[in-house]
C-alpha cells in the first residue's frame, strides 16, 4: 500500500474558490459578478455597475490621490456560431486559444435554462492521414456534441451565441499550488477585491481607493479602459498572473527566471510609472514580502495598457502572479505567492500620502 503524503495542503480561501467557479466567458461575466457582489458590496461606501458590466468598489479616503486597482473577471471561452444538420455544435474563440488544447474537452455551454454539458470532438488519431496527425487542428475541424442528432433539437436546447468555458474546477495540485482554469484572472482579480475589503476596516487611510473587477480584458482590456476614464484615478495598480519559467520547456534568456513561488512578480518598464515601481518594492521589502522583477518592454498585456492611457495619463503599476500553463483548463499558481500579493497591494494603499505626487 503506497504510503500518504505527509505535505500539508493549503485549502482555498472561499472568495477565491467560488470565483474560480464561477463560469464567466469574456462578454458574458454574469456568475463571477454576483460573486464580487456578495463579497465586496458591504465594505464599500460607494458600490457601482457600469455599462460594461465593470464592478466598481469606492472606499472614501481622508484627501489623498485616488487608487485604483484593476483585475479582470472575464476567461477565454467559446462562442457558438454554427448548427449542422446533425445538431453538431461550430464555434469561435472568446480570447486567445492554443488550438491544441481545445479537442476531447468537457465543456459548459451557458444556455438560457442552464449550463448544458458538451464534448469537443475532432477526427480521431486512427482515422488521419501521416500528414495530418503533423498539424495542429484548425477551429473549423472541431465541432461540440451535445448528444441531439437534429439541427433542431440542438436549437432547442442551444442558441447561436451562447458562450461556453471548459467543465474545470479548483482543485489542490499539492500543498499550496492550486490547479484550475481562469486563475488568468480570477486570481488577480481575487487579490484586488481582497486588499480592498482588508483595507476598508482601516478607520483612516489618505487614498480613496476603488477596486475595479473588470470586463473583455481577454478582447482588448475593454472594460479598464472605460472604467479609468470614468474613474479618473491618479495612480492604478493591475493585478494579473505573469509566466512561471521554472518548467522544462522554458528559456530563461529569452522569457527571463520567474519561479513559481519565488513572490509576486513586479513590472517595469515604460507601462510603469517609476515612483510606483519604487514604492512597490519598497513595501515588499518593509512587509519581508519575497518578490520578482519583470522586464516589461513595450505596452503589456493586461489592463495597464488602457489605464495607462485614459484621460491625461495614470500612473501604472503592475503585480503579476506567476502561473504555469496559462490559457489552458490547467493553470497552476501558488495561493502562498496570491495571499502575498494580496498583502503587497493593501500595504501599498496604507502607505499613499495625502500630497502624494508621481510626476517623474
Amino acid at each position: 500500500m503506497a504510503k500518504k503524503s505527509s505535505a500539508k495542503s493549503t485549502d482555498y480561501p472561499t472568495f477565491l474558490r467560488e470565483l474560480l467557479e464561477a463560469k464567466s466567458p469574456t462578454g458574458h461575466e454574469f456568475a463571477a459578478q454576483a460573486v464580487i457582489d456578495a463579497y465586496v458590496e458591504k465594505s464599500a461606501d460607494k458600490y457601482e455597475r457600469d455599462a460594461l458590466g465593470n464592478r466598481i468598489a469606492t472606499l472614501k479616503g481622508t484627501g489623498g490621490p485616488t487608487l485604483m486597482f484593476a483585475g479582470h473577471i472575464d476567461e477565454i471561452g467559446l462562442i457558438i456560431s454554427h448548427v449542422d444538420d446533425r445538431g453538431f455544435l461550430y464555434f469561435e474563440f472568446l480570447g486567445g486559444h492554443d488550438q491544441v488544447i481545445p479537442s476531447g474537452r468537457r465543456i459548459h455551454i451557458l444556455t438560457r435554462q442552464g449550463p448544458v454539458l458538451g464534448v469537443t470532438g475532432k477526427r480521431a488519431v486512427h482515422l488521419l492521414s501521416p500528414e495530418d496527425r503533423k498539424r495542429v487542428p484548425e477551429r473549423h475541424d472541431m465541432w461540440i456534441d451535445i448528444g441531439v442528432t437534429s439541427r433542431t433539437e440542438a436549437q432547442g436546447i442551444v442558441r447561436i451565441g451562447d458562450p461556453a468555458v471548459y467543465a474545470d474546477g479548483p482543485e489542490i495540485l499539492r500543498g499550496s499550488l492550486g490547479v484550475a482554469r481562469a486563475f488568468d484572472d480570477k486570481a488577480g482579480a481575487y487579490v484586488c477585491m481582497e486588499a480592498f475589503r482588508r483595507v476598508a476596516k482601516d478607520k483612516r487611510i489618505a487614498a480613496t481607493v476603488v477596486s475595479v473587477a473588470t470586463t473583455q480584458e481577454e478582447i482588448g482590456t475593454r472594460g479598464a479602459q472605460v472604467a479609468a476614464q470614468g474613474l479618473r484615478p491618479d495612480v492604478s495598480i493591475t493585478v494579473d498572473v505573469g509566466h512561471a519559467t521554472d518548467h522544462p520547456d522554458a528559456d530563461n534568456r529569452k522569457f527571463g527566471k520567474f519561479a513559481l513561488s519565488g513572490g509576486p512578480i513586479i513590472g517595469r518598464g515604460p507601462n510603469i510609472n517609476p515612483v510606483v515601481f519604487d514604492h512597490l518594492v519598497k513595501t515588499a521589502e518593509d512587509l519581508e514580502i519575497p518578490y520578482q522583477i519583470q522586464a516589461e518592454s513595450r505596452p503589456t498585456g493586461t489592463d495597464a495598457r488602457a489605464i495607462q492611457m485614459a484621460n491625461s495619463g495614470v500612473a501604472c503599476g503592475l503585480v503579476s502572479i506567476p502561473l504555469r500553463y496559462m490559457h489552458t483548463p490547467g493553470e497552476v499558481v501558488d495561493l502562498k505567492v496570491v495571499e502575498q500579493a494580496v498583502e503587497l497591494l493593501a500595504g501599498f494603499a496604507r502607505r499613499v500620502k495625502k500630497k502624494q505626487s508621481y510626476a517623474w
